[in-house]
This record gives C-alpha cells, sequence and structure tokens, in this order.
C-alpha cells in the first residue's frame, strides 16, 4: 500500500493524564491533552503515535480513563490510527494495565508485539509501518533490547516508524541518567518516535530521525519553569518537523534568595514583588540560608491569600534551610551507630539468604539518597529503583516480568 499524498502524523510522549496532585493543574495536564487530540484532526493527520505514559500509573481511576477514551474516540470517529507504546509509569509488571482496555476497545494499537524473539511490524492503513519498544523502570528495557532480534523489522520495505521510551546515552541530558545506545536500535527506519526523557530534541541518527517531543504537559515544578506548557510534533513524510506549543494557561517564575534575612523579611519581599498573577500559574523557589527561623515561620498563607486570583500557585523551598540548624553539629559515627543498632535489633525479622546486615545496610544508604540538582522526579525515582534491584538482586526476575 502506497503512502497517501502530503502524509502528515502526530508525534506525543510523556502525557502523564493524572500525574499532577493539584487539582488544577491536574486538570490542565487533561486539558493540554484534549488540545492535543483537536489539533491533531484540524491538521489532518493520517495517524497519531503516543510514546509511552500516556497515563502516569497502571492502573488510573476511571474517571481519567474515561477522559482520554473519550479523545481518542475522536481520533476513531475520523478514522485516525492511534499507535502507542507502553512507558515506564504506564507498564505493569502484572501485564494489566488500562493501554490494553483501550487496545480491546479499538482506540489504540499496542505496537510492541513479539513472536519467537522477532519485532513484529504494524501496517497503518497509510501503509506507514511501525513497531516499537515498551519502556520499563530503572533502565531494565535494556534487556529487552538485548534479547530481541530487529533483522525481521530492519528488512521490511516502506516508511518505517521505531516508538521508543528511554533514554539516549550520545543525547542525555545528565551524565547520571543511564541510557541506552542508539547502537541498540534498529537500523533503516525513517522516523524513531522517542519518549521518557522530558526535552526538546531532533537529531539524524541511522539515516533517519529521532525525536523527542517534550511532553504533552510538565510534569514537575521544574519543567514548568524550564519548558511553560506542553508540546507535540507533527511531521510528514519527507521528515519536516513542526512543533505545536500546547499553551493555555502563562507560567511565571519568581526567584528569591532568603540569605541573611528573617522569615518576615522573606515574606514582605515575595508581597512585595509578585504583581502579574491574574490566572496564572505562579511559581516561586527560594534558596539560600535564613539568618533566624525556620522555612517554616515564612507566611505562606498572607501569600497565597494575596494571590488568590491567580490559577495556580507552586512553591518550592528545597534549598532553604536555617543559620540555628547548620549550628547544630551530629558527633560523627553517632548516625551509623544507631542505624547498626536498629539493624541488629530487627535483623531477625528479615528473610534473605544472604548477608542480611549488608543488604539492610546497603538499602537505607540507596533510600537516604538524594535528587540531584535539575533531575527530573522519573529518573530519580528510576535510579532508586534500579539500585534497590541490584542489591536485591532482583534484576533476572525484573527482566522477565
Amino acid at each position: 500500500m502506497l503512502l497517501f499524498l502530503s502524509m502528515k502524523f502526530a508525534h506525543l510522549a510523556d502525557c502523564h493524564v493524572g500525574g499532577w496532585q493539584e487539582p488544577r493543574l491536574r486538570q490542565l495536564g487533561i486539558e493540554s491533552f484534549r488540545l492535543a487530540i483537536d489539533t491533531c484532526l484540524q491538521e489532518n493527520v493520517g495517524l497519531v503515535l503516543i510514546a509511552g505514559d500516556l497515563f502516569n500509573t497502571a492502573l488510573p481511576s476511571i474517571e481519567l480513563v474515561k477522559e482520554v477514551a473519550h479523545e481518542l474516540s475522536k481520533l476513531k470517529e475520523e478514522n485516525v490510527g492511534v499507535y502507542i507504546i507502553p512507558g515506564s509509569h504506564d507498564f505493569s509488571p502484572s501485564g494489566k494495565t488500562m493501554l490494553d482496555v483501550l487496545e480491546r476497545a479499538g482506540l489504540c494499537v499496542n505496537v510492541f508485539k513479539v513472536k519467537d524473539n522477532q519485532l513484529q511490524i504494524t501496517e497503518d492503513k497509510t501503509g506507514v509501518k511501525i513497531t516499537g519498544v515498551l519502556g520499563l523502570a530503572a533502565g531494565l528495557d535494556k534487556e529487552v533490547y538485548k534479547k530481541l532480534d530487529f533483522s525481521n523489522v530492519e528488512n521490511a520495505q516502506g516508511f518505517k516508524i521505531f516508538m521508543l521510551h528511554t533514554t539516549v546515552d550520545e543525547f542525555k541530558p545528565d551524565e547520571h541518567i543511564e541510557g541506552e545506545s542508539i547502537n541498540s536500535f534498529p537500523k533503516s527506519f525513517n522516523y524513531y518516535a522517542a519518549g521518557h526523557v522530558h526535552y526538546l530534541l531532533d537529531k539524524k541518527i541511522h539515516n533517519g530521525l529521532l525525536v523527542y517531543p517534550g511532553p504533552v504537559f510538565p510534569n514537575n515544578f521544574k519543567e514548568l519553569e524550564d519548558l511553560k506548557h506542553g508540546r507535540f510534533c507533527i511531521v510528514d513524510d519527507d521528515l519536516n518537523l513542526r512543533r505545536i506549543d500546547l499553551k493555555i494557561k502563562d507560567v511565571v517564575s519568581y526567584t528569591f534568595d532568603v540569605t541573611d534575612k528573617n522569615p518576615e523579611e522573606v515574606t514582605r519581599e515575595i508581597l512585595s514583588t509578585i504583581k502579574e498573577f491574574y490566572d496564572k500559574i505562579v511559581l516561586l523557589r527560594l534558596g539560600g540560608v535564613l539568618q533566624q527561623g525556620k522555612p517554616g515561620d515564612i507566611d505562606f498563607k498572607s501569600i497565597f491569600d494575596a494571590l488568590k486570583t491567580s490559577y495556580c500557585i507552586l512553591k518550592n523551598t528545597n534549598q532553604v534551610s536555617s543559620k540555628e540548624f547548620q549550628e547544630f553539629e551530629i558527633e560523627e559515627g553517632e548516625v551509623v551507630d544507631v542505624e547498626d543498632k536498629i539493624i541488629e535489633e530487627h535483623i531477625g525479622q528479615i528473610r534473605v539468604e544472604f548477608n542480611e546486615k549488608e543488604i539492610v545496610k546497603n538499602l537505607m544508604n540507596v533510600l537516604d539518597d538524594e535528587k540531584l540538582e535539575g533531575e527530573k522526579g522519573y529518573d530519580f525515582e528510576d535510579r532508586l529503583e534500579k539500585n534497590v534491584v541490584k542489591i536485591l538482586h532482583l534484576e533476572e526476575i525484573w527482566s522477565c516480568s
């Protein structure tokens, strides 16, 4: 089957529907997804790709499923195919996810299909051939790439799209994030539709185009600061790419240095600085060392009351500390001694076949790890998960899940 003339397709990734705890931002995430689907219809795209993490969890609420199903049904009514792979968030080791429900309803096709270790091709009505590999938490999709035979899909002819949900080592935004090399991906594809890393990137690889479209809606405080709003891509069969902004609400960011100030002074500075906030997402990032008092003494209630006509207010005080607490010193070795005592008291309750004390101490160290500056939440979670899996020697079990 030949491609239609001027065929276009849409590439979405990392929708994370339901990802925000804050109700208004959760709703905004749904509205961004709705806007993306409506734009796809207005643009008369031939097919839609969703490169992982449609939902923020494998088992979202029924209300979220209904919202997404309604939007996907619009595409079905217009005979627009939707092709998807599970991401690290909406994949479940049990194999039970809402993506299966959507597929059974005819609203999408999961293109991660394997037979005898060979990846299979799914062909759209336009003649485009699509396949992909799911994303797993803690970098465990590495084992999937190692086991798969790509010869079948590499030898297929026509315009081909490979979907992936992983970090690419050659282009990763942070050296601490572990990813997959481009040499792990099948060759001879025209387009590599990527997800997982929430940044904007397009690079030529294997004579094709690798694209990260960015999230459909920012999924954390830092992403709201950096990206402001969601995005997706529309691409034609000549690989001409357009990034479509999903701008619904304006985002305004303010950064305050609290060093050598008391909580009352910080409160006054914030109130006197912020002028434009009506119906906007307001981000307050604070950092530094208070001269006196605690971060909790800053009067955020008054600040939030003064800005109540904003659409939503978020504050980040992770980098705020107090000089009073900095002057408190802990005797070296004290924490370790306490940890050892706790482990000795409870080790008999832990049933494992290894050096129990060593494993528990390693787990405590790993779980005490902090998120790196600029590291995204899901990458931090993946890093912790991977380290826990290694400590418990569960790599093989996870890779087979």
